[in-house]
């Protein structure tokens, strides 16, 4: 536990109520900002975040209800009192219900508001400072000053206590290994093994063998017991990356391990206990892959006991400086160069982009800025043609799959010298269906019968 004393914000339009709260509070061992808006709330919170907040109902402007639902809806952790001098006993049954976490009619009691803001506290992981959470080592890989971050932060300490099933929801590259190892590393599972698989990556026969192992024989290539990354991640936790994508035959069998907390390898009669925690991740929207039948509900709400959404760079801009100068420091350490900076016109070019590649893409780009740089600051030019060369290689994903379809395409007629029957059937497709595939690519079967020749 930190001694560093928990910082509270309070909200009220009597300032007289104001200076009051503030010396009660602060006599009592807590750091106190005052501010007396929820509108001036709100613009605190966008570069501050307290352990808890305290605000009146009525105010000029924008009321206390209206500033938790605000508060709720970007920092859900962050737990809020609300003070009034018109409570009722269904107003604050409403309130509580809503998420408040206290709500105090005035005059009020210090002793109760005091045992509310303790009790509170005890909700907010160590109510350390905002430095001290920044420095925990479990989320030293997670560079971060936005306060939407912070809370997802807050909300992964809490989950990590437990047990309980993550699924991360977020686009490529903005971070999901990053915050399943932080949950890993924050948990008691931390001295156990953090194993990692891409679902989308690896075919699904291979896929069965490489999570539940197999036995030798088991099929042709099967010269020895392989076993399963449930097995190797034992007494630790198993990240399954981009779980969306698992062909529906496997969710099955996940599930099964799920329920019953033991695998059974390929070829085996024998299962095998395991105890592992399963955090998973996913850039797709499940509940309309569950309504579109390619994904289980059952399995769906074994995943999702606790759901994690890691916004995407451009909502993070405020994150973009601190996350250039890491990747800075990084690569000029690798690359052995004394790169000063990034010019403030560089900086800007970077903070304004739509990254539509995230933080990776955002690394990809300060790498290749210190690579070419010849100079100790990094000019904007270099930046834009490093932008520009990473956009060129980041194709749109319908883009990226015509390319796929055309080279496969390609690839199975040279094999079958272009006949159409083989082809069709080497790629498990029906002749129609092969030669509409053809005609969308205009590729001509003959030519590939003439290179045979």
């Amino acid at each position: 536990m930190s001694d560093a004393k928990p910082r509270i914000l309070i909200v009220d339009d009597d300032t007289d109520l104001l200076e009051l709260l503030t010396m009660r509070l602060t006599a009592a061992g807590y750091k106190v900002d005052a501010v007396p808006s929820a509108e001036a709330a709100l613009n605190y919170l966008d570069v501050s975040r307290p352990q808890l907040v305290i605000s009146d109902m009525q105010m000029s402007g924008m009321d206390g209800m209206a500033l938790f639902e605000q508060i709720h809806r970007s920092l859900p952790t962050l737990p809020v009192i609300i003070l009034t001098a018109h409570g009722t006993i269904p107003d604050a049954v409403t309130a509580v219900q809503r998420g408040v976490f206290g709500y105090l009619a005035k005059p009020f009691d210090s002793k109760t508001l005091l045992a509310n803001i303790s009790q509170a506290l005890k909700f907010v992981p160590g109510a350390v400072s905002q430095k001290e959470l920044s420095q925990a080592p479990w989320r030293k890989n997670i560079i971060t000053q936005s306060a939407v971050m912070e809370d997802l932060l807050t909300r992964a300490g809490l989950v990590a206590e437990g047990d309980a099933s993550v699924l991360i929801y977020g686009e490529s590259g903005v971070g999901k290994e990053l915050f399943a190892h932080a949950i890993h590393d924050a948990s008691k599972r931390s001295d156990h093994p953090f194993v990692a698989i891409n679902c989308a990556a690896i075919p699904e026969q291979l896929l069965e063998s490489e999570l539940f192992g197999h036995v030798k024989g088991a099929f042709t290539g099967a010269v020895r017991d392989h076993k399963g990354l449930f097995q190797l991640a034992e007494g630790g936790t198993l990240f399954l990356d981009e779980i969306g994508d698992m062909p529906v035959l496997l969710q099955v069998k996940l599930l099964r391990v799920l329920q019953e907390r033991q695998v059974r390898p390929v070829g085996s009669a024998q299962s095998i206990p395991v105890d592992v925690r399963i955090i998973s991740a996913t850039h797709r929207d499940l509940k309309t892959e569950i309504a579109a039948g390619t994904f289980r509900e059952d399995l769906y709400y074994r995943l999702d006991v606790v759901s994690l959404t890691i916004p995407v760079l451009a909502q993070r801009r405020e994150d973009i400086p601190l996350l250039v100068n890491y990747f800075l420091s990084t690569f000029s350490e690798k690359y052995q160069k004394n790169i000063n900076g990034f010019s403030p016109e560089a900086m800007e070019t970077l903070v304004a982009a739509s990254w539509p590649g995230n933080v990776r893409q955002l690394m990809n780009v300060v790498e290749r800025c210190v690579a070419l740089s010849t100079a100790p600051l990094i000019s904007p030019v270099l930046v834009y043609d490093a932008m520009h060369r990473e956009e060129e290689q980041l194709v749109s994903f319908e883009d990226a799959r015509r390319s796929f379809e055309r080279d496969y395409l390609v690839r199975v007629l040279k094999i079958t010298g272009g006949n159409v029957t083989q082809a069709a059937r080497l790629a498990k497709r029906n002749r129609t269906e092969f030669y509409k595939l053809l005609q969308r690519y205009q590729l001509d079967p003959s030519v590939f019968k003439q290179a045979q020749v």
